[in-house]
C-alpha cells in the first residue's frame, strides 16, 4: 500500500480519499494459476488505460507495478497451503480529494493498493455450479449505454451491475444478472461476459458495448484454435431463450455454463458440446483444471470451514 507492505488489518487510509468520497478509482482483478498471475501484463495494460482516461498518474511505471505484484504475490503464497491459489486486486484512486482543502494540493498523492485473497472461500462455495451449471436471468437494470459512459473504463462504481446483483438475487437467489442495453440487446452478466452457441456457432454481444474482458478475448483465440465459428451479435432475448447453449466467463470463475435463462432450461440443464469444448481448451491452456480445483476447496470447507 503506497510503497509498503502491510497486514491487512493496518491497511488504512484517509476517509477524504477519492476512492470513498467521489468513486475516482481504477480497479483489476488478475488470478493466479498454480500460483503463476495469468495475463497479468494484459490486465496492467487495460489498468493503465484507465488510470489515462481518469489522467490519474500512479508515480509507477506498468513494469514497476507488475514487479511489485509478482512480490506482493510471492509474500502470500508462502501464507497458504500450495494448492490455493489467489485473486489479485489492484485499486488505485486518485488519493485524497482537492476540493475539501484537507491537505495542501501540493502534497496529495494517488492511492495504490495491491492486495491477494485466498480462493478457497469464493470458488468452493461456487463448486455446485461448476457441476451443475449457473442459473441466468436477465433484469430490470439496464447497462450504461456506451456513448455516456465507456464500458471499457473499469472501475468496481459500476452501480448498473450492482444494481443488476441485487434485482437478480431478489428474483431468483443465487443467479447471475443479465443486463440488457437500451434498446433492448444482450450485453453481459453482473461480472461477466456472455456467450450463447446456437447451431454450433458461438456469439456475444458487440466489444462496443461490452467490457472487453481478457478472457472473452481468451474465448476468441479458443474459438478460432478450435475452429468453431465466433462472432459478434445483436442478440436478443429471445435469441438466448432458444440457444443450444450459454455459458459465462470472468477472470476469476474462468468458464461456467448456464442451466436455465430466464427460467428456461438450456441443453436440459448440462453442459453442452461446444461448452465441453471450450472449456476443456481453457484447462489445457491455463494448465489447471479449475473445476477439479473448486471442488476441492469445496471439499475443504466442508471439512475446516472458511479460510482466513
Amino acid at each position: 500500500m503506497n510503497g509498503d507492505f502491510v497486514p491487512e488489518e493496518d491497511a488504512h487510509f484517509s476517509i477524504f480519499d477519492t476512492a470513498v468520497a467521489t468513486g475516482e478509482k481504477v480497479v483489476e482483478v488478475t488470478r493466479t494459476f498454480c500460483h503463476k498471475p495469468f495475463k497479468l501484463e494484459d490486465h496492467v495494460e487495460r489498468l493503465y488505460e484507465g488510470l489515462d482516461a481518469l489522467q490519474i498518474n500512479p508515480g509507477l511505471t506498468p513494469d514497476e507495478l507488475i514487479e511489485i505484484t509478482q512480490d506482493a504475490i510471492r509474500r502470500n503464497v508462502s501464507t497458504q497451503s500450495e494448492d490455493v491459489d489467489w485473486q489479485i486486486m489492484h485499486y488505485i484512486s486518485r488519493g485524497p480529494a482537492a476540493h475539501f482543502e484537507i491537505i495542501p494540493e501540493e502534497d496529495l498523492q494517488p492511492t495504490v493498493l495491491i492486495h491477494c485473497i485466498p480462493l478457497v472461500n469464493r470458488l468452493g462455495k461456487m463448486a455446485k455450479k461448476y457441476s451443475d451449471g449457473a442459473d441466468l436471468v436477465v433484469v430490470e437494470q439496464r447497462a450504461i449505454p456506451q456513448d455516456i459512459l465507456r464500458p471499457q473504463l473499469k472501475s468496481n462504481g459500476r452501480l448498473d451491475h450492482v444494481l443488476g446483483r441485487l434485482q437478480a438475487k431478489l428474483k431468483c437467489p443465487g443467479s447471475t444478472g443479465v443486463l440488457l442495453d437500451k434498446d433492448g440487446y444482450l450485453t453481459e452478466g453482473t461480472g461477466t461476459s456472455l456467450f450463447l452457441v446456437k447451431e454450433e456457432v458461438i456469439q456475444t454481444a458487440p466489444a462496443v458495448r461490452v467490457l472487453t474482458g481478457i478472457t472473452r478475448k481468451m474465448i476468441f483465440d479458443i474459438a478460432h484454435t478450435l475452429r468453431i465459428p465466433i462472432e459478434e451479435a445483436d442478440l436478443t432475448v429471445s435469441d438466448a431463450e432458444h440457444a443450444d447453449e450459454i455459458f459465462i466467463t470472468s477472470t476469476v470463475i474462468c468458464h461456467l455454463h448456464a442451466k436455465s435463462f430466464d427460467g428456461k432450461s438450456i441443453h436440459d440443464g448440462g453442459i453442452g458440446p461446444i461448452t465441453s469444448r471450450v472449456r476443456q481448451a481453457f484447462i489445457e491452456e491455463i494448465g489447471l483444471d479449475y473445476v477439479q480445483q473448486a471442488m476441492q476447496y469445496d471439499q475443504f470447507l466442508r471439512e475446516n470451514g472458511s479460510l482466513r
